[in-house]
């Protein structure tokens, strides 16, 4: 079966294929997804949120795709090379890079040889309100990162649950992992004036925002927001704007019968066919299409 090329292919998927090792820790026992039976709880996890965490050995055909991951997916490659759906596009995820994607936004990777893509990852659950978020800038995110430490921090964990299960040794082993993932994710947390403004637009993305009123939101200039922007969503205000309704248009869209209308006005846009073309352009197909797509498998 040949690993899809266009994101108009995606669908729920889950194929394992044969990997060369694979391991997992969960925190809710409670959690009897088929792929994770027989897995290890760590009721730590929890206290930051972590649903689950582990390490991959994989050669091809090995493909997942979450089309609604409600909560932040953390990557660390550290042999080999997979591919990634970053932005709608395909990148090349190999030795000494990381990524991580916001929640509601479609969760695709898959190994491209029999040689072996070595990697780890930490699956957050979903962020509840008044909880800091891991990741500020609600845009997926790609760049160099040692894996090899949460690679061993992971590994550890998974050692302790299936083995003793102190809870002291597990507690250290999960604030290790959290403090990989918050180190790599650093650079997009550092501007407050950014966090916060994003957090206000994200809360009410159905409002005419203006760049004028982005700008005085953030006390800066139209200018020297563009700037900010730029260097560290890669994307102009109004173009993360866009993301941002259309963000929340996926997710009303996976966890709601909303009619698309209803969900059109509710990102703020009047005309349900500039709409639906808009979330063609950013998310692949039409609102329509979103639900037959979206599963309720969850990475």
């Amino acid at each position: 079966m040949h690993a899809p090329t266009s994101i108009h292919e995606l669908s729920e998927t889950h194929i394992p294929g044969s990997p060369l090792r694979w391991g997992c820790v969960k925190a809710h026992e409670g959690d009897r997804r088929a792929w994770l039976k027989g897995v290890p709880v760590c009721a730590t996890l929890q206290t930051h949120r972590i649903a689950h965490a582990g390490l991959t050995v994989a050669r091809a055909p090995y493909r997942v795709v979450r089309m609604n991951q409600s909560g932040v997916y953390f990557l660390a490659s550290l042999e080999g090379e997979g591919r990634v759906l970053v932005d709608g596009r395909w990148r090349r995820c190999g030795e000494g890079q990381a990524v991580v994607l916001p929640p509601f936004v479609v969760n695709a990777f898959h190994a491209v040889d029999e040689a072996g893509w070595k990697f780890c990852w930490v699956r957050y659950e979903r962020q509840e309100p008044g909880h800091r978020p891991l990741i500020s800038s609600s845009a997926p995110q790609m760049a160099a990162f040692d894996g090899q430490p949460i690679w061993c921090a992971i590994e550890g964990l998974i050692a302790e649950a299936r083995g003793a299960a102190q809870p002291a040794g597990m507690f250290h082993w999960t604030e290790l992992i959290q403090g990989y993932v918050e180190r790599f994710v650093q650079p997009w947390r550092e501007d407050d004036r950014l966090s916060r403004l994003w957090e206000k637009v994200a809360a009410d993305v159905g409002h005419d925002w203006t760049l004028d009123e982005l700008a005085a939101m953030a006390f800066v200039s139209t200018e020297h927001l563009r700037r900010l922007c730029r260097k560290a969503l890669g994307r102009t205000p109004m173009h993360h704007v866009t993301w941002l309704r259309m963000r929340k248009a996926a997710e009303l869209l996976s966890t709601t019968h909303l009619k698309v209308e209803t969900v059109s006005t509710a990102v703020g846009y009047q005309n349900p066919f500039v709409f639906s073309n808009t979330f063609k352009k950013w998310i692949g197909w039409r609102p329509s299409e979103h639900r037959s797509r979206s599963g309720t498998g969850g990475l």
